[in-house]
């Protein structure tokens, strides 16, 4: 349940972001975080970006990033805020360093393919009905069937609707998301194909997915991937395979989504135990999570460091101790050792 309260959070920010514009004063900056650093030092971000703690939220966040982009050695920059901690809003700021490890994505599709309006119009529906959905409260995913079910009756009559049209229209929603030149349209089918009838069918489409130039795209890709993972896990007999690859690749990405994402699938994919994920993880991105897990902003610094605990070979109910106690260094300690020592 724990988990799944995770996964629910990239949705209710949407929501909170929402509200935190709508506010009558002027929020100010509260966490800010930061990913991708290297060799370029977070006191130089902030000094070049003339943002801090408590200041006031730059007024473009594209010239932000131009600004940071400047440093020597930054090749790529993403800056996201999040909402809310009364007016405090939390920053996100991603660099890609030149040579360092980076999430790169096949060229954009050009082909015909589209979606039917209807379908278009029933997703935008839905998006709508997530959110009221967590101003009630009712926002709970249930993934045991292999896709998403929310408790709101209004999002869940949706998504049953999402699993009629996967039925009738899987080759439509294939083509989609190899040929379609419209990245909204592709992310509709992202999610959508995720609730076709049989999970074994669309596990190759989804991963194809994953390496969409557009992060909407991979995204929901993650996510129904994410939700085909729990039917895995808890049927076994059913053959489904999931590659941890690309989700691990993904925490290296500039894109703030893309890690967020990716580690939620990863818990998943670990949940009981997974030597060829977590190996994975430790040689391509465990710097990468050792960031992340010492993220300011709690809520999204838990999932990675849950996933940390993990790869340190650290039971769930140690690692959830640790985090009580605040004690995050001495599992990201343990980690790193446990990475050298399997590198001896």
């Amino acid at each position: 349940r724990g988990l799944a309260r995770l996964m629910n959070v990239s949705r209710t920010l949407l929501l909170m972001a929402l509200v935190c514009a709508a506010s009558a004063q002027a929020p100010h900056i509260g966490n800010i975080n930061f990913y991708g650093l290297h060799r370029v030092t977070a006191e130089k971000i902030l000094q070049t970006g003339r943002v801090e703690p408590g200041g006031g939220l730059p007024l473009s966040k594209g010239e932000l990033e131009e600004q940071i982009a400047a440093i020597p050695g930054v090749v790529a920059v993403r800056v996201e805020a999040v909402c809310c901690d009364g007016q405090g809003v939390d920053l996100f700021i991603g660099i890609e360093e030149q040579g360092a490890a980076h999430a790169a994505f096949r060229s954009p599709p050009s082909g015909t393919t589209s979606m039917p309006q209807d379908l278009l119009d029933l997703y935008q529906e839905f998006l709508g009905a997530v959110q009221r959905a967590a101003v009630k409260g009712t926002a709970d995913e249930d993934m045991t069937a292999g896709h998403a079910i929310m408790a709101d009756p209004a999002a869940s009559a949706i998504q049953e609707k999402f699993i009629d049209f996967a039925a009738g229209h899987l080759d439509l929603l294939r083509d989609e998301l190899r040929t379609g030149s419209v990245p909204d349209e592709r992310a509709v089918a992202a999610m959508v194909i995720g609730y076709a009838p049989r999970k074994l069918d669309v596990v190759n489409d989804l991963q194809f997915a994953i390496d969409d130039p557009d992060e909407a795209v991979r995204a929901n890709a993650m996510k129904s991937l994410t939700a085909v993972a729990v039917l895995a896990h808890q049927q076994p007999g059913f053959g489904i395979k999931i590659a941890p690859t690309w989700f691990v690749e993904m925490l290296n990405s500039v894109v703030l989504s893309d890690r967020v994402e990716a580690t939620k699938a990863l818990l998943t994919l670990t949940d009981g135990g997974n030597p060829t994920a977590l190996d994975l993880v430790r040689e391509r991105a465990l710097g990468s999570l050792v960031e992340m897990a010492r993220w300011k902003t709690l809520r999204y610094a838990l999932p990675p460091f849950l996933l940390l605990g993990r790869v340190a070979g650290i039971s769930d109910a140690q690692t959830h101790q640790d985090w009580e106690k605040g004690d995050r260094e001495a599992v990201i300690q343990k980690a790193g050792s446990a990475a050298k020592n399997r590198k001896r």
